[in-house]
């Protein structure tokens, strides 16, 4: 019975255990997500967490057991053949991830895969196993510092100028293979080199630690090396070469002090070698200008040329304006007062102080300006050397209105009134089209010309309500226009003052004590003008054409750019209109020298001004630091325009010598004096026709050559006696040409660009005119002319005028003449010499005044020693006659009648004529007879007698 008891124990246990390893009711469990670490020398994975796997089955046998794990693809699709999982323990399902083979971070740093863990099943064979849920595995494989910094470069090389500390002078630069910053990273540099100046960051920036010398050493050499955050060494060290190099010294290289300029060049460059040496200072921004001062040769860009007159008559300006500040003359003695300068062109320039200095027009010349369309141009310089300020302006006073032109005129039955005027900066033209009904207007312009002290040329031109600026040229628009209200009318009476304006006594109450005072009129002038003024005209009318106010400031002579095709990318130029600024612009150096290499002086005038011009270069640069930016110092030089071909200019055709008799300078319209003048204009050599072509150049250019400005006839000795004698002109021809004339007695000057043939058909009609009873002995005349200002003159050409006279008119008051009358009818003296035809007036003279005592003498023996011929001649015929008819009838032998004696003792000047003398000896006389034409029923004969000895020798002037 026991044994059946234990077989029953033993069948049921055994049937226990069979139905609990069926009984496999779930599946493993494990942690949804792992972070892995594995180095690149090791294969075994670090999870965290750890990588268990779980059974709820357990503590069965095979059920709650854990018998591998599979790993899959992860989600990009790699990663699982290169690891794997295994069981370390069955029961509590511990397992571990490895790599299959060497991991190599470098490659691949970052791996990703799932996981899955499956239990025994039910039984030995692993029937019916469970497989656990897809667990994602990320693995990060270390870095070991397995690789060396390796520099860039073997070698690196710099040049830095001596004498001075960088910053940085060259950068090494060194790289490590490993994956991982701290390997990776190269944690500092090192000169390895002992004694050396320089030193190096961790950046690998090597810098001098002291100024480089280059005469003690040329060139340094030494070695640098590398570490990485591992402290592993670069493989190999680099090698630093630094060349120092002599002081560098910022600035321009290639300056030429003195540049040359022939006339007739065309174009040249200023500075065709220049380039800028910033010595590896970063500019971002270079700013040159470029200053060429012809201030000194004239007004304007070119002035010296021609006067303000002749210009405007070149430019082709209509005619007809009215000059407000003539030359001081009896005709125009409104500027006699005021204080001038030396221009050097025949345009008077004028000095007013503010206080002392006003230029009253006269009505008679203001009543021809008026209407509200005019143009009034002048040209103005503020300030000036003979200027000062009034001595009641105290220091810090505002200062007040200046006035360059105050006008009022009458306009039929109503009067306008309007003045021009500066302040500070500021140009204003106040404009009253009628001071009895319309209210005044005030147009404003803030221009920087007014107030800079040069010279500058103004037209304004008044269409009203249009009023248009020119300066130097350019149109400037109103920066102002408004009506100023109901403000006291101006006096009714035609007045016109340059350098103030008047007011009258009620409302000088109201105005600063900057006045003249004048005691004609109940008033003062107010609100002088403090500067110099020249070429103040109106021309009343139809305003100035744009293209004449442009030719009349058209600069000849000033800065041009080359190529403006040529300027680099960011580059600009911009040229002054007087073309003697020109300014630079860039950020790229090596744009900005080949720009400035461009930058040419051009000359189109065909007789340029020689001289000297100052040049300047002024230059400012702005770097990225600008405590350390260059400052480079203003460079200067000077242009030289050598000394051009100049124009002769020859006049012929006239005297020496002109001889007529003393009754045709008599007459109504005198003699002309140089009837057959020529003028020729040549150069020494050929003008350079490719410059003629130059831009600016084609108004006047062409004209230049071929144009006079002036000619004079002047007396030489005593001034002309206005009482007796004048030089007439043709002045109906002068007007039509528009040229003008001063005649006085010391001097006739025709001013006026004109042509050669104009000038050769006025100077052809000047004549010379006598009073009645006034011929003298004798009179000389020279004559010369000038172009462009009188800088070229011609030869001067001296003309000896001589007046022939008759016995009677020379010599009646003699006793010896009164002695021929008793012999000689003295009915038939009076004119008779005009009567005969003269011998070519090169070849007739008389004897100067001054041997005039001893002629008298030898003249007086030879007419005694003629009469006593003649009385013993006449006393044959008159045989038996007592009669005066008896002597009548015995002229057909000789008749005497018409017998005129005229005296020269001047051989010299007879063999010049062609008559024959025979010379015996001192105080021997000859004669001879000339027979005259026929001009009237009876004979006539000329009987010359000459006197030869030393004292008839000619005076030579």
């Amino acid at each position: 019975m026991d044994r059946m008891s234990f077989l029953s124990f033993l069948l049921l246990c055994l049937t226990s255990v069979a139905n609990g390893n069926k009984a496999n009711k779930h599946k493993p469990w494990i942690e949804t997500e792992y972070q892995g670490i594995v180095m690149e020398n090791d294969n075994t994975v670090l999870l965290n967490p750890p990588l268990f796997a779980l059974d709820k089955d357990a503590p069965l046998h095979y059920a709650g057991e854990i018998c591998g794990f599979r790993v899959h693809n992860g989600p990009s699709g790699s990663g699982s053949v290169q690891f794997e999982a295994v069981v370390l323990d069955r029961s509590t399902g511990e397992g571990l991830v490895r790599s299959k083979e060497p991991l190599d971070c470098e490659s691949q740093r970052e791996h990703s895969f799932t996981i899955q863990a499956y239990d025994c099943g039910e039984g030995p064979d692993g029937a019916n196993s469970k497989k656990s849920h897809k667990a994602t595995v990320h693995v990060r494989v270390n870095d070991v510092n397995e690789f060396s910094p390796v520099f860039v470069e073997r070698r690196y090389e710099a040049s830095v100028p001596e004498g001075r500390l960088f910053d940085r002078i060259v950068r090494v630069e060194a790289l490590d293979a490993d994956c991982s910053p701290q390997y990776s990273q190269i944690c500092f540099y090192d000169i390895i080199t002992p004694n050396v100046p320089f030193a190096i960051d961790n950046d690998g920036n090597i810098k001098n630690t002291e100024p480089l010398d280059s005469k003690r050493q040329r060139v340094h050499t030494f070695w640098v090396t590398a570490f990485d955050c591992g402290k592993n060494r670069a493989q190999a060290d680099a090698q630093v070469v630094v060349t120092v190099k002599p002081s560098c010294k910022p600035g321009w290289i290639g300056w030429s002090k003195r540049v040359e300029y022939t006339p007739g060049s065309g174009s040249i460059p200023l500075f065709p070698s220049l380039h800028l040496e910033t010595c590896e200072e970063t500019v971002w921004n270079i700013q040159a200008t470029v200053d060429l001062q012809t201030g000194h040769i004239g007004k304007g860009c070119d002035r010296d040329s021609y006067s303000d007159r002749s210009v405007r008559r070149l430019c082709g300006a209509v005619r007809g304006e009215v000059d407000l500040l003539p030359p001081p003359s009896p005709a125009a003695n409104w500027t006699s007062a005021l204080p001038t300068l030396p221009s050097s062109d025949s345009s008077l320039v004028f000095s007013f102080n503010g206080s002392a200095h006003v230029a009253v027009v006269p009505s008679s010349v203001a009543a021809a300006i008026s209407g509200d369309h005019f143009t009034l141009q002048l040209w103005m310089r503020r300030g000036g050397a003979t200027t000062q300020p009034p001595s009641n302006q105290a220091r810090g006073t505002r200062r007040e209105e200046e006035t360059i032109i105050c006008s009022t005129v009458k306009n039929d039955d109503s009067f306008s009134h309007y003045y021009l005027s500066v302040h500070g900066c500021r140009l204003s033209l106040f404009y009253w089209p009628d001071v009895s009904a319309a209210r005044p207007v005030k147009f404003l312009w803030k221009l920087e010309q007014v107030c800079d002290s040069e010279w500058h040329h103004l037209s304004l031109s008044v269409q009203f309500p249009s009023v248009t600026l020119y300066v130097d040229g350019v149109t400037f628009d109103p920066a102002l226009i408004h009506d100023n209200g109901a403000i006291p009318n101006p006096a009714p009476r035609q007045r016109m003052v340059i350098g103030a304006c008047w007011e009258t006594e009620e409302k000088q109450k109201d105005i600063l004590n900057n006045t003249i005072p004048e005691g004609k009129d109940t008033g003062r002038y107010v609100a002088g003008y403090r500067g110099l003024l020249s070429g103040v005209t109106v021309r009343p009318g139809s305003v100035e054409p744009h293209s004449v106010v442009e030719c009349l400031y058209a600069c000849r002579e000033g800065l041009d750019f080359g190529d403006l095709e040529t300027l680099g990318s960011g580059m600009k130029v911009h040229v002054n209109p007087s073309q003697s600024v020109l300014v630079l612009e860039g950020d790229d150096i090596e744009s900005f020298n080949r720009a400035v290499q461009q930058v040419t002086y051009r000359n189109s005038l065909r007789f340029a001004t020689p001289g000297v011009r100052p040049l300047k270069l002024t230059t400012s640069l702005r770097c990225f630091n600008e405590e350390s930016c260059l400052t480079l110092r203003q460079l200067e030089g000077y242009l030289v325009v050598l000394q051009p071909d100049a124009p002769q200019i020859s006049l012929s055709g006239v005297g020496p010598h002109l001889a007529r008799p003393a009754p045709e300078f008599e007459g109504p319209r005198g003699v002309p004096l140089f009837p057959e003048l020529r003028i020729v204009c040549s150069l020494s050599h050929a003008v350079n026709t490719a410059a003629q072509g130059m831009e600016g150049g084609a108004l006047m250019s062409d004209a230049v050559a071929h144009t006079l400005d002036g000619c004079e006839v002047q007396p030489l000795g005593e001034e002309l006696n206005p009482e007796r004698e004048e030089l007439l002109v043709d002045m109906d021809a002068l007007r039509e040409r528009g040229l003008e004339i001063i005649n006085t007695t010391a001097y006739i000057a025709i001013t006026g660009a004109e042509s050669i043939s104009v000038y050769e058909d006025v100077l052809r009609s000047v004549r010379y005119r006598l009073a009645k009873g006034s011929a003298r002995f004798e009179r000389r005349f020279r004559l010369s002319c000038s172009e462009m200002n009188g800088r070229y003159t011609s030869n001067e050409l001296t003309l000896e005028v001589n007046f022939l006279h008759s016995l009677d008119s020379l010599y009646h008051p003699s006793h010896l003449l009164a002695s021929q009358q008793q012999f000689l009818h003295p009915s038939h003296h009076s004119g008779e010499l005009s009567g005969h035809t003269l011998p070519n007036p090169h070849r007739n003279s008389v004897v100067p005044g001054a041997a005039t005592v001893i002629i008298m003498v030898c003249v007086g023996f030879l007419v005694v020693m003629v009469i006593l011929g003649v009385f013993r001649i006449r006393s044959i015929h008159r045989r038996g006659e007592g009669a005066r008819g008896a002597a009548k009838e015995g002229s057909g032998q000789w008749d005497d009648s018409a017998l005129t004696i005229i005296v020269n003792p001047m051989e010299s000047y007879e063999s010049r004529m062609g008559i024959s003398v025979d010379t015996e000896g001192e105080g021997e006389e000859d004669e001879e007879v000339v027979e005259s034409p026929d001009d009237a029923s009876d004979d006539q004969r000329v009987i010359i007698i000459k006197k030869e000895g030393k004292e008839g020798n000619p005076r030579r002037y």
